[in-house]
């Protein structure tokens, strides 16, 4: 009894085809149902032959498929023929109502077994996208994986190369643990989201914590725009090693934001860094920071000022 109510559920959902008798035995006990609701209107209304099996005929085909469904409909035909529960007698408008009967029948046996193979057609496309949603984890899990541990072999190369220069090896030893860290966040970004301050500390930090300042109320960023963030911060905080506050000795960086209504408006200004004379053609980088936050109904503005860089971003937050 537990299989069959199994199946009839699994069935009923359209999980898959359920077996033949227990496909027959519910079209017998919508049938039995439907006789039973026409004994009851006979006794009100005694020339009502096929009404009642309307929905016999629906749940037969939405649970057993279309052959299903069009045996119960030639059944329920017969019994509307066959069987009177009043004085009235077989004539030919009875027949004409057969044929009606008959006609609309098919309009919904094709209706409901083109639902069913919609659903089932979703249900397949649903369980693949998920499926390969889970091999991109994967893969992504085994990137990861393997950038942490060319991180270390790095790691572990210079330290031995840089022996006996202990002041070089100390300026940079905590530059890359600093990096394999914002890499450690992002990757855990990518799934639930994270403090701003904590993702700009992570991908500052290589610089020192006395060269920038960050200005704003705590904020939990959900994953996709903190990981479009981080994209930005890290190509800005380079550049900034590079060119920027951070390739002078007095260089100093301050990032600010704000929240208005749904609106995260992020300004990151450089000081005291080496005037820049010359812009060139926008590379990888410029392009970047233009286009992360377009699918937050957002944009990336730089100025080169002669006090040096300053950057504001616009975006909207998303209301998870």
């Amino acid at each position: 009894m537990t299989k069959w109510i199994d199946e009839f559920r699994q069935g009923w959902q359209g999980n898959f085809q359920p077996s033949l008798p227990v496909a027959i035995a519910v079209a017998l006990l919508c049938l039995a149902l439907a006789t039973g609701a026409r004994y009851g209107l006979a006794q009100l209304r005694p020339d009502v032959f096929f009404t009642p099996y309307f929905p016999a005929v629906f749940f037969a085909t939405a649970f057993g498929g279309f052959r299903i469904g069009i045996a119960t409909a030639i059944a329920s035909g017969l019994l509307g023929i066959v069987f009177n529960f009043s004085n009235t007698t077989v004539d030919p408008a009875r027949f004409a109502l057969l044929m009606i009967f008959w006609a609309v029948c098919g309009i919904a046996i094709w209706g409901v077994e083109h639902y069913r193979s919609l659903v089932m057609q979703q249900r397949e496309d649903s369980k693949r996208l998920i499926e390969e949603e889970q091999y991109r984890k994967l893969v992504v899990e085994e990137l990861q994986h393997r950038l942490k541990n060319k991180s270390s072999t790095i790691h572990a190369v210079l330290h031995q190369a840089l022996q006996d220069r202990p002041d070089v090896w100390e300026r940079i030893d905590h530059r890359i643990r600093a990096l394999s860290a914002t890499d450690d966040l992002i990757a855990r970004v990518d799934g639930y989201g994270c403090d701003i301050k904590d993702l700009l500390r992570s991908e500052l930090g290589p610089y020192g914590h006395v060269r920038f300042t960050l200005n704003g109320e705590q904020l939990f960023l959900p994953a996709k725009l903190a990981v479009s963030l981080a994209l930005i911060f890290h190509e800005l905080a380079t550049n900034a090693g590079k060119y920027g506050a951070f390739s002078s000795p007095r260089g100093f960086l301050q990032v600010s934001w704000t929240v208005d209504d749904d609106r995260l408006n992020v300004i990151w200004d450089e000081t005291e860094g080496p005037a820049v004379e010359t812009v060139g053609e926008a590379g990888f980088g410029t392009k970047l920071l233009k286009s992360a936050l377009r699918p937050f109904d957002g944009k990336t503005e730089i100025s080169y000022l002669k006090t040096g860089v300053h950057c504001t971003m616009q975006c909207r937050l998303p209301s998870s």
